[in-house]
């Protein structure tokens, strides 16, 4: 078996049974090869169906929860994408198959430079990778028409959302440092409207506006 038997696997039985439906999102997902952004883990394992440790304390999330908010993010190829937490790098390349820009921002310089070299060998010409405090945003960047957020927060730091333009789409989990919940905001003036979606865990957002900062 190569990976795209693994990976059409994946979309088969962990996807679509948990209600994943965007085509583009799935076809997506069985395009990424996963397993090049797993580093020590065998193909099988890599499109398992759980979280990955990938070094410095981080992890690449479960597929079914890069999916889950991929799908939320209504993406239809034109949009121009911030991440917060570049992390393995493979979150952004899923986006990347379905947004015209992806600004992906990772405070760990090791992983910015895996996931940058990743990118160049796979040939991803459409993200952009910077190490710093992702909770700060990427303003001369901004606006952004969507925004995700791949690690826990105990809010939406403020900086994202005067970043996110109007009508734009921010995801990310929100919670304690224990359990969060998937957080869906979109900009609509003065009167957003917010949605609470799937339960999770995530690893902390550490920054200036997230969990050990200043906010």
């Amino acid at each position: 078996m190569d990976y795209k038997d693994y990976s059409r696997m994946m979309v088969k039985t962990q996807l679509i049974p948990r209600g994943i439906k965007d085509q583009r999102v799935l076809d997506a997902m069985e395009n990424v090869p996963r397993h090049l952004f797993v580093e020590g883990a065998t193909i099988s394992g890599a499109y398992a169906d759980m979280a990955l440790p990938i070094g410095e304390g981080q992890t690449i999330s479960q597929p079914y929860m890069v999916a889950d908010m991929t799908e939320l993010l209504e993406l239809q190829g034109t949009e121009k994408v911030l991440e917060i937490g570049t992390g393995s790098g493979y979150q952004a390349a899923i986006l990347a198959e379905l947004s015209r820009e992806v600004y992906t921002i990772e405070r760990i310089a090791t992983l910015a430079e895996k996931a940058k070299k990743r990118y160049q060998e796979l040939s991803y010409t459409n993200i952009h990778v910077r190490t710093g405090d992702g909770t700060l945003g990427w303003p001369e960047e901004a606006p952004f028409d969507r925004i995700i957020i791949t690690a826990g927060a105990p809010e939406i730091p403020g900086p994202l959302l005067g970043q996110l333009a109007e009508d734009g789409i921010i995801v990310g989990p929100v919670g304690s440092l224990r359990s969060q919940q998937l957080l869906k905001y979109r900009k609509h003036g003065k009167n957003p409207v917010i949605e609470y979606h799937t339960p999770c865990v995530f690893v902390p957002l550490i920054g200036h506006h997230g969990w050990g900062g200043d906010s």
